[in-house]
């Protein structure tokens, strides 16, 4: 499945660049997709989505499969929110919250969260 991801830091651009998944990443939020894929972020200001991935989801919202975000847990509640904001918002699943660029061990969750989906999607005779 399609990995769509927004990085300010770099942080989640490590964090996705080392999975083996096609990936697309999101600039300005005006990039357009038409396959399904999983949403990754960072959270910025106080728990904020990033503007740019508010516009990817209002124009790719039909592809959207679920959603993980990046944070920094010295935020407390307001650590990696805005995966908590995208999944209130618009209804979608919530894959993983991990810190900075992530482990080892959250990429193989992330990797295994996909695999789940892939099992639970319908298939096309």
């Amino acid at each position: 499945m399609l990995v769509a991801y927004a990085s300010k830091t770099g942080n989640v651009a490590r964090f996705v660049e080392r999975l083996p998944v096609q990936r697309c990443r999101i600039w300005t939020g005006e990039e357009r997709i038409d396959a399904p894929c999983v949403l990754v972020t960072y959270t910025t200001g106080f728990g904020q989505v990033p503007a740019e991935v508010e516009r990817f989801v209002t124009h790719n919202r039909g592809h959207i499969r679920g959603v993980a975000a990046s944070g920094n847990r010295n935020w407390g509640a307001n650590f990696a929110r805005s995966a908590d904001v995208l999944t209130g918002r618009y209804g979608l699943p919530l894959l993983l919250k991990f810190e900075l660029a992530g482990s080892d061990k959250d990429a193989e969750r992330f990797l295994q969260a996909l695999q789940q989906m892939d099992r639970r999607a319908p298939r096309l005779a």
